[in-house]
């Protein structure tokens, strides 16, 4: 069956290995399979977070036909933090983020 690997070693930089297995195989099988965990030897491979779609799953999961399987990397910063300090350099009432509104709208709408 064939499969398709994707790992993201950096932000706009994207490996992708497409493989054929044998039916049955699992995420596991998979990534041992490709070599990714000896190209980046930083990747734990007992500690990896591995998704199918988009969907996170582990790495006993078997593989259909044309499953996408993804490794995911750790966030370096919260989200939350992240929006909260774009905020703050974008001003606020009238500058940045708020300087447009329609006419008879709420400031950031």
């Amino acid at each position: 069956m064939k499969v398709s690997l994707i790992y993201s070693p950096a932000p706009r930089q994207v490996r992708e290995w497409l493989l054929d297995l044998a039916q049955g195989s699992t995420v596991a099988q998979a990534i041992a399979s490709c070599g990714v965990l000896a190209e980046f030897p930083e990747l734990d491979a007992g500690h990896l977070t591995v998704g199918i779609w988009g969907r996170k799953v582990s790495a006993g999961q078997a593989l259909r036909e044309h499953d996408r399987v993804e490794i995911y990397r750790g966030l370096r910063v919260d989200p939350k933090i992240a929006r909260r300090e774009r905020f703050s350099r974008q001003g606020a009432k009238r500058a940045g983020l708020f300087s447009k509104t329609r006419a008879g709208g709420k400031a950031g709408y």
